[in-house]
């Protein structure tokens, strides 16, 4: 119990690092702020834990995991913040605009929704499941604690949405992230642990780092160049699909029951390079942002620490 404990609070904090601060979304000065830090916790990091709980609970795997992620993009950024809606948020930049339709950024919803997918919750469940394999496959709370997370993840969710704007959306629009929200659980919950069984032998190592940096950094070349360079937003949409369909149809074909847990590290760690390198380059442009980007070169060298520490362990246990 004292293993899965530690498991959980590593969770905890790992999720809102990788989201929030390796990403320069908010830089060490603004996310080791006391009072950020317990509201960035509180929402990445319990949802995550949450989400991992249901789905070792259902025996599920990664896929779901994936689903879930999303289903919490879509609870955070169109129910917390209401980023997906409000076209005055502070990041979107030209997306305010870009892509905006009947009241919904669309091209911003597709973009974050995807990326706390992936980032906010798949990479940090499989990172700290990979520190902790001996209990990977298990349930780290009883109900009582599940109670605990999920209490304290709505207080925060409604804290933040009352707190951080004033901007409301129409009810329709809470509606609709409730039913993408609803679909998602469901399908995670009965989406088949075949789904990634195909028949084809795993890339090596490097090959699957090389397509996660590869995919991530096309992923971001998607969703903020192709803005500035073709004038249809609907155009940009079917491309930023296309591009995550492709992904996941490729892994798909291989034979994911054959892996271990390097397999999975690398694609990952091809996926955070894009951000440790992003990272002094971020510091750099500290003049030109509005926010203080001191320390994310550190931040870059922590993480790349971190990172080869977990794969040495990994090793070691021949995992």
């Amino acid at each position: 119990m004292k293993r899965k404990g530690k498991a959980t609070i590593s969770l905890l904090f790992l999720s809102p690092m990788i989201a929030e601060l390796l990403s320069g979304s908010a830089p060490p000065v603004e996310f080791f702020n006391p009072i950020a830090l317990l509201f960035l916790v509180l929402l990445y990091g319990c949802g995550s834990v949450l989400i991992r709980e249901a789905v070792r609970r259902w025996g599920k795997g990664v896929p779901s995991i994936i689903l879930l992620g999303g289903a919490y993009g879509i609870w955070e950024e169109g129910v917390v913040v209401k980023s997906f809606f409000d076209p005055n948020w502070v990041d979107l930049g030209i997306l305010g605009i870009y892509g905006r339709w009947m009241g919904v950024n669309w091209i911003w919803t597709l973009h974050l929704t995807i990326y706390h997918a992936v980032v906010s919750v798949t990479i940090p469940i499989i990172l700290v499941e990979a520190i902790y394999f001996d209990i990977k496959d298990e349930s780290w709370l009883k109900r009582r604690e599940i109670l605990i997370f999920l209490t304290l993840f709505l207080t925060d969710s409604i804290a933040i949405n009352l707190l951080l704007t004033q901007y409301q959306p129409q009810i329709w629009c809470y509606l609709l992230c409730i039913m993408l929200i609803t679909a998602l659980v469901e399908l995670a919950y009965k989406l088949p642990n075949t789904s990634f069984r195909g028949t084809r032998a795993l890339p090596s190592y490097k090959k699957l780092w090389l397509i996660g940096f590869l995919w991530m950094m096309s992923f971001f070349f998607v969703y903020w160049a192709l803005p500035y360079i073709i004038p249809y937003p609907t155009v940009t949409s079917l491309i930023g699909i296309l591009q995550g369909a492709s992904i996941a149809f490729y892994l798909s074909r291989f034979n994911w029951q054959t892996a271990d847990i390097k397999h999975s590290l690398a694609i990952i760690y091809g996926i955070i390079t894009f951000f440790i390198i992003l990272a002094p380059l971020q510091e750099l442009d500290n003049p030109n942002r509005p926010d203080d980007t001191s320390g994310m070169s550190l931040v870059g060298l922590i993480f790349a620490f971190l990172l080869a520490l977990i794969w040495k362990r990994a090793t070691k246990q021949g995992k």
